[in-house]
């Protein structure tokens, strides 16, 4: 790893960091999963630099506003205590929409950005999320990627999740894997 760069976790939002509402954009809503606190605070204890990296097609399809998303995230960190994100990076493109479109995961348009803003080693870094998008994402932006299932059957997965690195119940299993392998 070259030595000025740093490594990183990006993290799909929801089913990721909080209980998945379509097109949350009510902040009284926003509920954590369990364990994101602690995990977190230990991936950011051993040096990694944290991101948010979400579609949130909501805003594209006229469900919600930027303002409602912006609000969401507010409350997130509200629930947290601290906010532990160097960065958030949101796609508001709908399926389908050529503007924007190239943004929506599974392109890793959006971790390439953050490589180039905070000088980030994409080997060395992990992409975790809930979807084969956000699996995809990871891998073709060159970073291993974790699947968590947060009480899923793993038996129902797509072909697209099979292709995660590594299939955890819980980010706090998807905690304790990246901090096994540093």
């Amino acid at each position: 790893m070259n030595s000025e760069l740093r490594r990183a976790v990006f993290l799909d939002r929801d089913d990721t960091i909080n209980i998945n509402i379509p097109y949350l954009g009510d902040p009284a809503q926003v509920k954590l999963l369990p364990t994101v606190p602690e995990s977190l605070l230990r991936l950011r204890d051993a040096g990694f630099l944290l991101f948010v990296i979400s579609n949130q097609s909501g805003v594209g399809r006229g469900l919600i506003s930027k303002q409602q998303v912006e609000s969401v995230f507010s409350e997130i960190i509200r629930h947290l205590g601290w906010n532990p994100f160097a960065q958030v990076y949101n796609c508001y493109a709908a399926p389908g929409d050529p503007y924007g479109a190239e943004e929506r995961k599974p392109s890793p348009a959006m971790l390439l950005q953050a490589a180039r803003e905070f000088p980030i080693d994409l080997p060395a870094s992990f992409m975790i999320g809930d979807r084969g998008t956000d699996v995809m994402a990871g891998k073709n932006a060159g970073c291993r990627s974790i699947l968590v299932l947060n009480g899923r059957d793993p038996n129902d997965l797509s072909e697209t999740s099979r292709q995660a690195d590594r299939v955890c119940n819980t980010l706090a299993e998807a905690t304790d894997w990246i901090l096994s392998l540093s």
